[in-house]
Formats: structure tokens, C-alpha cells, sequence
């Protein structure tokens, strides 16, 4: 529909009438007429006008400016032209009413229980998909499983590697200083052994998986959460904890031992070097740690590596099916995630320590 030309024309001598369409197509030639006259207690009746952008309210509020009044405006008008008006309030937000310290306690303490109870809810239906795969061996997803072992094992090798020759490396070098100092430098191997078999090995992996695995399962699932993906798997009837958190979860309780033990022997064996600098042969370091560790200490060894794998698989899938919508709640999630498998990884460690102590281990 074409546009009219905003027209403005005298009826008496204090009143006019504007009428067309008063938008910046149409209303060029008025800024001219309004700023060469006189517009002090002049009325403009605006009934007539039948459209109105920005630059038509414009128009309007400097004419208010000269004193002129606008009567019988339209409503888009009258709304565009308000929101010109400085003399108007402006809209403020109502204040959120303060809380005291021991609401905010209730509401903190009902927010870790809601937690607590989705963590062991997920739990529980690990627990029923396990089941169930169990009966259905031919329904897992073997090739998933087998590529969430790649790159939670074999792509996990270089930094595995990297971490724990150093690792052995700066602990024999340490230990054995001030124990030349008494001529002891040989039990460094007794020491190195031990710690790395049954403490050390398992918890540098854990970190290790830590950062890398738990926080790429958090998220990978948390953009898939996002990208609703999760909800077409629902849709078209994929159980999520079948389909995506079993093949994980079964990947990092696998990988995290083999992955231990491998640790352990890079380790040992960059201990190796630093023995053999102290004039130390490797036969004989292999004698002292042959005779310092035993089966059960490779074993408990190992099997806290397993649960350690399960802690970092669970919660770093737990917290990407759990996260929010937007990029900045995959972050968050991923960052909780990390947070919360070291807390329960030393948790986890210091568990085993006392039944080690009560078992006599």
C-alpha cells in the first residue's frame, strides 16, 4: 500500500490538522515548516494520522518541545511517543525480597538433597541397564564400546606415559638424595614399588582420566542434551543410560586398570634410571621391589583403579545428562564434573586406606 504525504494545515489560528502517514518516507518536508514557526499554545489534531514510525513520534515530541499540544493521537502513536517523554518514570524492576541465613540454609540444604537423590536414581538405573544388558548381550553396543575403549585407553597413552616416567623419575630422584646420606639409597626401590603399586599409580591415573575422560563425557553429553539429542533418542524409545552412559561407563572401569598397570611400569622403570645413576644395577632393583610388593598389594591396586574408572565414567556422564540449555551450562557441567570426581576420588582413596589399615593389608 502506497504511502500519503504528512500533511499539516491551519484551521483556525491557534489549531491544524495533521494527517497521512507521518514516517520518515514522508515526513522530510515538516522538520523544515516546524522549525521556521512559532508552535506556543498551538493545538494539532492528530486524528487523522494513519501510520507513524520513530521519526513520526520524533516529529511529534519536538513540536511538544515548542510548546505545541498533540490531541486525538492514535494509540501506536501515543504509545511511541510516551516512550520519547523524559518526564515519564522509568520502569524498575520490583527488588527481590532478602532472605536470611537460615532460609538460604533450607534452601541449600534442599537443593543437595535433590541431588542426593538424582545421583542415586542414576545409579539405580545404571544398576537396572546393566541388568538388563546382561539378558541381552546381542543389544549392547559392542562397537560403541570398543571405540569408547580407544580413546579412553589407547588415545590416553602418550600423557599416561608422559606423566608417569616423569613421575618416577622426580620421586626416586628425591627419595634417594637425603637417603645417600645414611647409605640407604637402595630401599628408594622398596619405596618407589610400593607407593606406585598401591597408592600413586592408581590415583595419578585417576586424575589423569580425570581431567581428560571425565570432563570430554560430560561434554559430549551435555551438547548432545543441548542439540536435543537426548530427547530424539527417547522419542524413539532408546533407553539413554543403555545407549550412551553403559558403553561408557563399562570403557573406564575396563581401561582404568590396564591403564594403572601401565602407569605403575613406566614409572617403575624411570625409577629404573635414577637407581641406575646411583650406581644401583637393574637386577637389583628389580630384586628389592620383588620383595617389597606382593600379588595383594597389585591387586588392591588395581581393583581401586577399577573403582576410580567408575567414579570418573559415572559422574562425568551423570553431569552432562544433567546439564542445563546453552553453551555456558556445558561448561558449567563439565567443570562440576572435574570438581566432583577429584572430591570423590580422594574420598574413594581414603575409604581404602582404612580397610587396607583394618584388613592388614
Amino acid at each position: 500500500m502506497p504511502l500519503t504525504e504528512a500533511q499539516l494545515r491551519p484551521t483556525t489560528a491557534t489549531h491544524f490538522e495533521l494527517g497521512g502517514d507521518l514516517t520518515l518516507a514522508t515526513s522530510s518536508a515538516l522538520w523544515l515548516r516546524i522549525q521556521q514557526q512559532q508552535w506556543a499554545e498551538m493545538e494539532i489534531d492528530a486524528s487523522a494520522v494513519q501510520s507513524i514510525d520513530g521519526a513520526g513520534a520524533a516529529l511529534l515530541f519536538e513540536l511538544q518541545q515548542r510548546g505545541a499540544r498533540i490531541l486525538a493521537l492514535p494509540a501506536q502513536g501515543q504509545r511511541l511517543l510516551n516512550a520519547l517523554s523524559p518526564e515519564l518514570p522509568l520502569l524498575k524492576p520490583t527488588p527481590k525480597s532478602g532472605q536470611n541465613l537460615i532460609t538460604r540454609l533450607g534452601s541449600r540444604v534442599r537443593a543437595a538433597n535433590a541431588n542426593f537423590y538424582l545421583q542415586i536414581s542414576f545409579l539405580g538405573a545404571i544398576c537396572a541397564a546393566l541388568w538388563q544388558s546382561l539378558h541381552a548381550l546381542r543389544r549392547f553396543r559392542w562397537r560403541e564400546f570398543g571405540l569408547q575403549c580407544e580413546l579412553v585407553g589407547a588415545n590416553a597413552v602418550p600423557i599416561i606415559t608422559l606423566i608417569s616416567i616423569l613421575f618416577g623419575v622426580i620421586l626416586a630422584f628425591q627419595s634417594a638424595i637425603p637417603m645417600r646420606q645414611f647409605g640407604a639409597e637402595l630401599y628408594v626401590a622398596n619405596l618407589l614399588g610400593l607407593s606406585l603399586i598401591r597408592e600413586l599409580g592408581p590415583l595419578i591415573t585417576a586424575i589423569l582420566l580425570a581431567g581428560r575422560t571425565g570432563a570430554a563425557f560430560a561434554a559430549e553429553l551435555g551438547t548432545m542434551k543441548v542439540n536435543e539429542e537426548i530427547n530424539a533418542l527417547v522419542t524413539f524409545g532408546f533407553d539413554p543410560i543403555r545407549f550412551l552412559v553403559l558403553p561408557r561407563l563399562l570403557a573406564g572401569v575396563l581401561m582404568a586398570p590396564l591403564l594403572t598397570l601401565f602407569a605403575e611400569v613406566v614409572g617403575l622403570f624411570g625409577g629404573a634410571l635414577v637407581m641406575k645413576g646411583f650406581g644401583i644395577p637393574f637386577a637389583t632393583y628389580y630384586s628389592q621391589i620383588a620383595g617389597q610388593v606382593n600379588l595383594i598389594d597389585l591387586l588392591s591396586g588395581l581393583s581401586k583403579a577399577a573403582i576410580f574408572g567408575f567414579i570418573v565414567a559415572a559422574v562425568g556422564c551423570y553431569r552432562g545428562l544433567a546439564a542445563g540449555n546453552g553453551a555456558s551450562a556445558v561448561g558449567a557441567a563439565t567443570t562440576q564434573a572435574v570438581v566432583q570426581i577429584l572430591v570423590l576420588l580422594v574420598v574413594a582413596d581414603g575409604l581404602f586406606a582404612v580397610v587396607a589399615y583394618h584388613m592388614g593389608w
